[in-house]
C-alpha cells in the first residue's frame, strides 16, 4: 500500500518576542480539521515553562499492555484532571490524576490555549516527556466515548522539535463490485498522510471527526537528541 505524505511546515513569520499567532487551518475532508500555530508561545516564555515542567512534574514511565504483552511505555507521562471526572484509561493503564492546583503553571498554559482557541473547553491534560529520539507514540486515535464523537484535542509542544504524523484510516465502506481484486484481497490504494514539524512553543489542534477518521503518531527519530515535552488537552464529557 503506497502513501501520499504532505509535509506541513510554517516558517516563522514573526520572530519578535511576543511570538506569532499566525494559524494554518488544514481541512482534512469529511468534517476533520487541524489547526497549527507554530509560535503560539513566545520563545522565552516557552523555555521558562519547559524548564519548570521538566523539573517539577512527577514523571513516570508506566507498564502498559500492547498486543497482549506487557512493556514499558516508550515515553514518560503525568496526568492532570478536574475532580469528579470519569477515569481515563489506555493500554491497560489508568494514571493517577493530579490536581491543577498542584502545578499552577499548567493553569497559565491552559489560559493561553483558551486565548488562542476561543470557545474551546478542556478539563484534563496528559503530559508526555520524550527524553530522546528513542521515545515515541505509536499510531493510534483518541476515539473514545469519554470525549464524545467530535472531540477537540489541543497539543502544546516544548523543547526538541519532532514530527507529528497523521494518516487516514482505511475506509469502512464496502467495496464496489467493480473493485479490482487479486488473490482474494482488495487493493486499498493510496493512504493519505500529513506530517507536521512541531516547533518549541507550538500549538496543534485536532477537531471535528479527526479521531474517527485519522490516526496519528510521533515516530522515533535518532537525530532527536534532546528532551521534548508535550501537553495534550482534552475534555471528558460530564
Amino acid at each position: 500500500m503506497s502513501s501520499r505524505i504532505r509535509f506541513v511546515e510554517i516558517a516563522d513569520a514573526n520572530p519578535n518576542p511576543s511570538g506569532s499567532r499566525d494559524k494554518q487551518v488544514i481541512d482534512l475532508g469529511d468534517g476533520s480539521e487541524v489547526v497549527y500555530i507554530p509560535r503560539f508561545i513566545s520563545r522565552d516564555q516557552a523555555w521558562e515553562w519547559c524548564e519548570y515542567l521538566d523539573k517539577e512534574i512527577p514523571w513516570t514511565r508506566p507498564s502498559i499492555h500492547v498486543f497482549g504483552r506487557s512493556c514499558l511505555q516508550p515515553r514518560e507521562t503525568c496526568y492532570i484532571a478536574d475532580e469528579g471526572l470519569a477515569a481515563m484509561r489506555y493500554s491497560g493503564y489508568q494514571p493517577n490524576a493530579y490536581s491543577w492546583d498542584d502545578y499552577p503553571i499548567l493553569k497559565d498554559i491552559l489560559k493561553a490555549v483558551y486565548e488562542a482557541l476561543p470557545g474551546s473547553k478542556f478539563n484534563t491534560v496528559l503530559l508526555n516527556r520524550y527524553k530522546s529520539g528513542s521515545d515515541y507514540v505509536a499510531w493510534h486515535s483518541d476515539e473514545d466515548k469519554l470525549y464524545g464523537s467530535t472531540p477537540e484535542i489541543a497539543s502544546v509542544s516544548f523543547g526538541c522539535e519532532r514530527e507529528f504524523l497523521l494518516r487516514k484510516k482505511p475506509s469502512k465502506k464496502p467495496a464496489s463490485r467493480g473493485a479490482h481484486q487479486s488473490n482474494g484481497k482488495q487493493h486499498k490504494g493510496n493512504t493519505e498522510q500529513h506530517a507536521f514539524v512541531l516547533k518549541h512553543g507550538s500549538l496543534l489542534l485536532m477537531k471535528g471527526y479527526t479521531q474517527r477518521d485519522w490516526v496519528h503518531s510521533v515516530p522515533k527519530r535518532m537525530k532527536a537528541d534532546s528532551v521534548r515535552i508535550n501537553l495534550t488537552f482534552r475534555c471528558i464529557l460530564t
